[in-house]
């Protein structure tokens, strides 16, 4: 898998990768590949829990620990405090 073809993929040039390239990303990048599949379009089979399943925020983050994830939420109130101060 070339730079380059990962570059289309993240700029949404590429609108339907393969599977199969997408488990070697799901496993590269430590995120389910569930997760993937969902957020791509593809149909993935319900497993009984939506555990497996997350927004396109989580999945680019990955997990995150309760620290991390108040430092986030703070950080975020940050930026919109700064940019309603703007309007």
């Amino acid at each position: 898998m070339s730079n380059a073809y990962i570059s289309q993929l993240e700029q949404g040039k590429v609108k339907q990768p393969s599977p199969i390239l997408l488990h070697k990303l799901s496993e590269l990048y430590d995120v389910k590949y569930t997760d993937i599949l969902n957020l791509i379009g593809y149909p993935v089979p319900e497993s009984g829990d939506n555990e497996g399943l997350t927004d396109n925020l989580s999945a680019r983050l990955g997990p995150v620990t309760d620290e991390e994830e108040e430092e986030l939420a703070q950080y975020l109130d940050f930026l919109r405090s700064k940019r309603n101060r703007k309007e």
